[in-house]
């Protein structure tokens, strides 16, 4: 398995960052090609010292890297790349890697 971070940082307006990423970026995210699974965050996100600058986490599961590389590079991987500019103007890190249960 393989799976994609995508770490979204404290938007300057949680009800727009929220309407918009629930109603037209998750859809677009899911049409991606191989995609497994995907999940979010639900509340607050939270460091060892407490409540983390980090608004939200995204964490997308693949077959592999060599499948995260092929979603990404569809035409439906890249309209959701693209989409990123339209909401996530805090920042966002997309981080990558294949994981295994340990």
């Amino acid at each position: 398995m393989a799976k994609l971070f995508a770490i979204y940082q404290q938007p300057a307006d949680a009800a727009a960052f929220d309407a918009y990423y629930f109603q037209k970026h998750v859809p677009l995210a899911k049409t991606i090609p191989g995609l497994r699974s995907y999940e979010v965050t639900h509340g607050d996100v939270m460091g060892m010292g407490g409540k983390h600058a980090v608004y939200l986490v995204a964490i997308l599961e693949f077959d592999s890297m060599a499948a995260i590389q092929a979603a990404m590079a569809s035409p439906q991987g890249q309209a959701t790349a693209a989409d990123l500019a339209n909401f996530a103007m805090a920042g966002v890190d997309v981080l990558m890697g294949e994981t295994r249960m340990v």
